[in-house]
């Protein structure tokens, strides 16, 4: 029976859904990821827009993040207070950030935060067990590590073959690497690119590459594949003449592979903090890691302080230049 696992971890929630013992679904939830989907918030008016259309506002929430608004009456002053519902979450990519994007909320609508992380597994009507940082360690029983390193790796094996998977400012373009038969290639590369892409919860616009085929019926059977394995609603193109198919999900936050890889440091802090939890011992808790994972842990003062709490033991932060990854804990 399939169940939700889910920690409450210092800086980041996380939930993994298992079935079978494997990982199928994977989410995190940073503490400064700025407001939700569904969140009602005051905001700001900083900028107009053309016609009412593409204005500008700045969030009543910590740090006063900005988000775009759909649209808003065109006599709206610049500096008007108004009450906005976010509709998709601020999002990460190279070299750019996206502000959320929102719109106005309904006359009388109440403020709320929106669905944290717990309240959305739940909602799924799946059993939710409570993870604990002491015992033994169901998510990495399940290959929670095994599944960040793909994550960051870009590279996910299956029989036969293996996905590269890589998250550009236009789309997450997934290639089907492999040997043999492209078209028994083609058909479990898109039940290994349908599971990564629920893992992963990967939304917007996706990109497949599969083994070119030269006939029309061996590109309906990819095709009929890619049906089979999906899950939610989605939208697609058929594979064309070169072995690519566009696919469009709904996207209203970060995708895991946003989350781990293009913000490394937060990633790698969160491991380190997760990994403290679990340190074996008494006295002094030393946290060593390279210096840009410990001056972010160190800009949070109260997750030290919850560490302290959780773990009884004092703890204390070590910059080292030569530390890679998420460092160690002990």
């Amino acid at each position: 029976m399939a169940e939700w696992l889910y920690e409450a971890g210092i800086g980041e929630a996380r939930a993994a859904l298992i079935d079978n013992g494997k990982i199928v679904e994977a989410r995190i939830e940073r503490e400064d990821e700025g407001p939700r989907p569904g969140a009602v918030v005051g905001a700001r008016l900083v900028e107009m827009g053309r016609g009412g259309k593409g204005a500008l506002v700045a969030l009543d929430w910590p740090g006063q993040p900005q988000a775009t608004l759909a649209a808003i009456p065109p006599a709206t002053p610049v500096g008007a207070r108004l009450i906005v519902e976010i509709s998709r979450m601020a999002l990460r990519e190279r070299a750019r950030d996206k502000p959320a994007r929102a719109r106005l909320a309904e006359s009388g609508a109440a403020l709320t935060a929106g669905s944290d992380l717990r309240a959305r597994i739940e909602a799924s009507g799946i059993i939710v067990r409570e993870a604990a940082s002491t015992g033994p360690d169901l998510f990495e029983q399940a290959g929670w590590s095994e599944m960040i390193d793909c994550v960051r790796a870009g590279h996910w094996s299956f029989a036969g073959g293996a996905l590269w998977v890589d998250a550009t400012p236009a789309l997450v373009l997934i290639d089907i690497d492999g040997q043999g038969d492209a078209l028994a290639l083609a058909k479990a590369g898109a039940q290994a690119a349908a599971a990564v892409i629920r893992r992963c919860d990967i939304g917007g616009s996706i990109g497949i590459d599969f083994p070119s085929l030269p006939d029309r019926a061996g590109r309906q059977a990819i095709d009929a594949a890619v049906d089979a394995a999906m899950t939610g609603p989605f939208e697609r193109t058929a594979v064309n003449g070169f072995g690519l198919m566009q696919i469009i999900r709904r996207r209203d936050r970060p995708s895991l592979i946003e989350q781990i890889c293009l913000d490394p440091v937060a990633t790698d802090a969160a491991m380190l903090l997760r990994q403290a939890e679990r340190a074996v011992g008494a006295g002094l808790l030393s946290l060593t890691a390279r210096p840009g994972v410990i001056d972010h842990v160190a800009a949070h003062p109260a997750w030290t302080e919850n560490l302290q709490t959780r773990t009884g033991r004092r703890v204390q932060l070590l910059a080292d230049p030569d530390v890679k990854g998420a460092g160690h804990a002990q």
